[in-house]
C-alpha cells in the first residue's frame, strides 16, 4: 500500500510526458505566472528555432522606445529572403508597423530593417543575446534576427522559449501585436494588409499570441499562448509537424485538469505570534487530487528584540516534499 501511495505521489507531482500526443521533437506546456512546466518532452533540447526566434527581435524593439519613429528601408532589405512583408528601398514605415509585419506575417525583411536601425545587425544580435542571459536562457544562442539557418543558426530549447514568450506577455504592447489577427499599414508607397499566420489565433479561442516558424533545417516551430479563467499557459513545440493540432490539445489538457489555486492565505497563517505576517498570498497551478499534498513550513529567526517590520523568516509552501513557493516574513513591534 505505501509502494502504490508512493508512486501515485511522484505521478501527482513530476510534469507530465503524455507519449499518447505526437508531440514532435520537443515540446513543453508551462503555466505562465509560476513557470510550472506542467507537459514536457525533451524540453533542454538544445535545436533551431526558425522565425520564433522573432519573439526576441519584437522584444528588443519594443523595449527600445522608439516604436513611433520612422524607419527608413535601406538596401540592407535586399539580404532578405524567404517570407517577407516586401519592403521597398526608399520605403518609410514606423517602428511599430514593422514590428507587427514581423510578428504576423514572419518579415524577414522587417526583422533585417529593425536590426539596422537600431544599431545594425552585430550589436542588435548581441542584445538578443543579453537579453536571453538576463531572462535566464540558459541554453540559447542567437546569430541573427530572423531566423534562417542557411549561414548563421539561432539555437534554443523549449524551456528557453517558453521563457520568452512568458518574459514578452509581461508587455502590454507585444500582447497587442501578437494577438493582432488584421492590421493595416499606409506609408509612402503602398498600403498593406497583413492577417495573422497564426492559425490558433482563429481556431482555438482561449489563444492570446504566439509566433510560428519553419525552415527545411529546424522543421515547424511554435510558440503560443492561451488564457482561460484565471489560467495562463504557454506551449512550445520544436520539430512538430501537428503543431496547431498539438497545442490545442495540451491547452485543453491544462485547462481541464489544472486551476490556480491559493496554496497559502496570509490571514490564516498558524502561528503562536500573531505579531509575524506575510504581506501576499500565493497562487499555484495544481489539480484537484494536488490539493491534499500542499502543506507549509514556517522557519522563523528567534530573536530578543525585532525591529519593526524585520524580515523574520519564511513560510515554505510545498507540494508533497517539493517546495514550491517561499515567501517571507515579517514582524509588527509597534
Amino acid at each position: 500500500m505505501k509502494k502504490y501511495l508512493l508512486l501515485l505521489f511522484l505521478f501527482l507531482i513530476i510534469p507530465l510526458k503524455i507519449n499518447a500526443y505526437n508531440l514532435g521533437e520537443s515540446a513543453i506546456l508551462m503555466e505562465e505566472d509560476t513557470k510550472r512546466v506542467l507537459v514536457s518532452k525533451n524540453m533542454s533540447k538544445k535545436m533551431l528555432i526558425a522565425s520564433t526566434t522573432k519573439i526576441m527581435t519584437a522584444v528588443i524593439a519594443i523595449e527600445s522606445g522608439k516604436l513611433d519613429k520612422t524607419v527608413k528601408v535601406t538596401d540592407k532589405v535586399l539580404e532578405a529572403y524567404g517570407s517577407a512583408i516586401y519592403l521597398s528601398i526608399g520605403e518609410k514605415m514606423k517602428l511599430e508597423d514593422m514590428v507587427y509585419g514581423l510578428m504576423m506575417q514572419s518579415g524577414n525583411d522587417a526583422a533585417l530593417m529593425i536590426a539596422e536601425y537600431l544599431g545594425g545587425e552585430d550589436k542588435f544580435v548581441k542584445k538578443m543575446n543579453e537579453k536571453a542571459k538576463e531572462i535566464g536562457m540558459k541554453n540559447t544562442t542567437f546569430s541573427n534576427p530572423h531566423g534562417l539557418d542557411e549561414k548563421t543558426k539561432n539555437y534554443s530549447t523549449a524551456y528557453d522559449m517558453a521563457l520568452l514568450m512568458r518574459y514578452a506577455n509581461a508587455d502590454p504592447t507585444f500582447r497587442k501585436i501578437t494577438g493582432c489577427k488584421k492590421h493595416t499599414v499606409k506609408t509612402n508607397e503602398k498600403t498593406y494588409v497583413w492577417s495573422n499566420k497564426n492559425k490558433l489565433l482563429y481556431s482555438y479561442e482561449y489563444t492570446t499570441g504566439g509566433k510560428t516558424g519553419f525552415t527545411k533545417k529546424a522543421h515547424r516551430t511554435l510558440v503560443t499562448s492561451a488564457s482561460k479563467d484565471d489560467l495562463n499557459l504557454i506551449v512550445v513545440t520544436l520539430n512538430d509537424p501537428n503543431d496547431f493540432q498539438n497545442h490545442e490539445e495540451l491547452y485543453e489538457y491544462g485547462f481541464n485538469n489544472y486551476s490556480m489555486e491559493k496554496v497559502f492565505d496570509r490571514k490564516k497563517m498558524n502561528l503562536p505570534n500573531k505579531k509575524i505576517y506575510a504581506k501576499d498570498d500565493y497562487y499555484y497551478p495544481i489539480t484537484d487530487a494536488e490539493k491534499e499534498l500542499i502543506n507549509v513550513d514556517y522557519k522563523i529567526k528567534e530573536k530578543k528584540k525585532y525591529k519593526n517590520g524585520e524580515k523574520v523568516g519564511e513560510a515554505i509552501i510545498k507540494l508533497g516534499n517539493k517546495t514550491i513557493h517561499k515567501e517571507k516574513l515579517y514582524i509588527k513591534v509597534k
